[in-house]
C-alpha cells in the first residue's frame, strides 16, 4: 500500500509537493518524483511494500523497462502477479506489479483489465505527455479526482486535493480515465445471479480451503515484520491461523506469530481472541481501552479516515488503536480478515432478505464497500504506516462465492439463519467450536465501541441541536453522527468532498 499525486496539463511543483506532504504517513521508506511535459507525478512507498527496493538506486515513480518515458504512479496488490508475470515475460524485481501494469497497457491498453481480475488497484499512467487513470472494480484502493483552471489533479486521499482544489470527486471503481478527464467503465458487478454450483457442501468446503490457501499464499511472505489481526471471529481467525501455520513453516516451529486484539474493557472480542491465540500458541497481544482514550483519538481518526459515518468511524477507532499499537511492536504488515463478510453474506441485516433476493442484495453490499469499509481498511493502517494484507479479498473467491446456493450461505436452522454457514463448515475441523459458530458482530460491536459511543453523544448533544443541524443537513442521522460530521467539515469543508461520503444501511 501506498500513496500518490498527480497534476496533469499545469506546472506548479508547489502545488504537487503541497498534495503529497499531506501523504508522506503512506510511505516514509521512499518516495520520489517525476516531471513531464504535460504532468506532475509523485509516488510513495513503505518498506513493506517494496522490501527489495533501494531507495538510493530505484527511483520513483516506476518507468518501465523498455521504455523509460512511461512512468506509472501506483497503489495496488495482486494476488496472481507471479502467474502473470511468467507469462507475460517480466522478470521479477522491487517493483514487478508496476512493470506488469506498464507491460500490459503497452501491449493491451484499455483492454489490459481482463488480467487484472485478481487485483485491487489504482494508479495513472503517462508517457509525459497523456494521462490513463483505473481504479478497481470493488474500490478496495481509494482514489479521488478534481479539476481547477483546466487542471487535472489525482490523489489517494481526500485530504491531498483539498489543499489545491474546491472539486472534489470520488474516482468511480471499475473505471478509467483518458487525458480529457473523461470516465469509461470497464467492468461491474454482475446483475443476475451466476450459475449455481451444482456440488456437495463438503466439496465446496474444501474448494474454499483450497482458494483461501492459494491467495494466503500468493499475497503472504513474511519478508517485512508481520503481524494478524484477530478479534477472535471466523474472518481473522482463519487468517490468523493460516498465517501461524505458515509462520512456523518458514521460521521454525517453536516460532510465535504476533496476533493482536482490542477490546473496551473485557469485550467478547478479547475473550475470544484469546481462545483462538491459545489454540494457534501465537504471541498475542492485547489493548484495551477505555471511552476517554476513545474520546481523545477520534479527531486524528476522523482526520485520517476522511468520513463521518458512525459505524464506520467506531471500527475505525479500533482499528486505528491496534494499528498503531503494532506498528510501535515493530509490525509492518498486518494481515486482516476483512472482506469475509462480503463474499459470504455475514452482515445481520442480510438475514432479512429471502433466499432469492439474497444474491441482488449481496452485490449490493459488495458495492459499498469503494467508499466505506475499504476506507478502513486502507487508511487505519497507511496513517501508521503499516501495509495491510487481505486474503478473502480474492478475485478467485468472490467468482466461487457467487455460485454457492443462497442457503449455504445463510443456513436456515429453525427460525434463524447462520451467515457465513458454508464457511465456518469448511474450518470446522481445524478452529476451536465457540469460534466456528459465534455469530457474527461488526468489529464496532465485537470491540465494545459500539455501546459507549452512541450513549456518550446522546447525553452530550441535544435534541434541538440535531433537528437544527438536519434543517441543513438532512444526511445527519444521528446525535453521535452530528459530532463526527463536525469534526469532518473542521477539515474537509462542507462542500463536495461531503458528498464522497458512503453511509451503512444502519447506525
Amino acid at each position: 500500500m501506498s500513496g500518490f499525486a498527480v497534476i496533469f496539463n499545469k506546472q506548479d511543483p508547489s502545488e504537487l509537493e503541497n498534495m503529497f506532504q499531506r501523504m508522506a504517513h503512506r510511505g516514509p521508506y521512499l518516495a520520489g518524483k517525476f516531471e513531464g511535459q504535460q504532468i506532475l507525478m509523485a509516488q510513495n512507498y513503505l518498506r513493506a511494500d517494496c522490501p527489495e527496493a533501494d531507495p538510493e538506486n530505484d527511483p520513483v515513480p516506476v518507468t518501465f523497462l523498455g521504455d523509460k518515458n512511461s512512468s506509472i504512479c501506483y497503489d495496488g496488490q495482486m494476488g496472481n502477479s507471479n502467474h502473470l508475470c511468467n507469462t507475460q515475460g517480466i522478470t521479477h524485481g522491487p517493483f514487478k506489479e508496476e512493470q506488469l501494469i506498464l507491460h500490459l497497457f503497452k501491449k493491451y491498453g484499455h483492454e489490459m483489465f481482463q488480467h487484472l481480475d485478481d487485483a485491487i488497484f489504482a494508479f495513472v499512467i503517462s508517457d509525459g505527455e497523456n494521462l490513463f487513470a483505473a481504479r478497481d472494480l470493488l474500490g478496495i484502493k481509494t482514489l479521488f479526482y478534481g479539476t481547477k483552471d483546466g487542471a487535472l489533479y489525482l490523489s489517494s486521499e481526500l485530504k491531498s486535493l483539498t489543499v489545491v482544489t474546491d472539486d472534489i470527486n470520488e474516482f468511480p471503481p471499475g473505471h478509467y480515465m483518458d487525458n480529457t478527464g473523461t470516465l469509461f467503465r470497464f467492468a461491474e458487478l454482475p446483475k443476475r445471479q451466476c450459475e449455481i454450483l451444482p456440488i456437495d457442501p463438503n466439496d465446496m468446503a474444501e474448494a474454499i480451503r483450497d482458494i483461501i490457501q492459494r491467495s494466503f499464499q500468493n499475497r503472504v511472505n513474511f519478508k517485512a515484520p508481520t503481524g494478524s489481526l484477530l478479534s477472535g471471529g471466523i474472518d481473522s481467525s482463519v487468517i490468523a491461523w493460516l498465517a501461524s501455520n505458515a509462520f512456523r513453516e518458514k521460521f521454525g516451529n517453536d516460532q510465535r506469530l504476533k496476533t493482536f486484539a482490542l477490546g473496551v474493557g473485557e469485550s467478547e472480542d478479547i475473550i475470544c481472541a484469546r481462545i483462538m491465540a491459545d489454540s494457534i500458541h501465537s504471541n498475542h497481544h492485547e489493548v484495551i481501552v477505555n471511552l476517554d482514550q476513545i474520546l481523545a483519538v477520534l479527531p486524528q481518526v476522523i482526520w485520517s479516515l476522511e468520513s463521518f459515518d458512525p459505524s464506520l468511524v467506531r471500527s475505525s477507532v479500533s482499528n486505528y488503536l491496534i494499528s498503531k499499537y503494532a506498528r510501535e511492536q515493530g509490525i509492518e504488515v498486518l494481515l486482516s480478515g476483512e472482506g469475509g463478510d462480503e463474499v459470504f453474506c455475514g452482515y445481520l441485516y442480510l438475514k432479512d432478505f429471502p433466499a432469492e433476493q439474497l444474491f441482488e442484495q449481496q452485490m449490493k453490499c459488495i458495492g459499498f464497500l469503494h467508499n466505506n469499509a475499504s476506507l478502513r481498511l486502507d487508511r487505519m493502517n497507511l496513517c501508521n504506516s503499516v501495509r495491510v494484507v487481505t486474503p478473502l479479498i480474492s478475485g478467485e473467491l468472490l467468482k466461487y462465492a457467487m455460485r454457492i446456493p443462497a442457503e449455504y450461505k445463510q443456513r436456515p436452522e429453525g427460525n434463524q439463519k447462520i451467515e457465513k454457514w458454508i464457511f465456518r463448515k469448511a474450518y470446522e475441523d481445524v478452529l476451536p467450536n465457540e469460534i466456528v459458530w459465534r455469530l457474527k458482530q461488526e468489529f464496532s460491536q465485537g470491540s465494545g465501541s459500539a455501546d459507549v459511543l452512541p450513549k456518550y453523544f446522546d447525553g452530550m448533544i441535544s435534541d434541538q441541536e440535531l433537528k437544527e443541524a438536519q434543517g441543513s443537513y438532512p444526511m445527519v442521522r444521528s446525535k453521535e453522527e452530528l459530532y463526527y460530521f463536525n469534526i469532518f467539515i473542521e477539515h474537509f469543508g462542507r462542500g463536495r468532498a461531503v458528498e464522497t461520503v458512503g453511509q451503512w444501511v444502519s447506525l
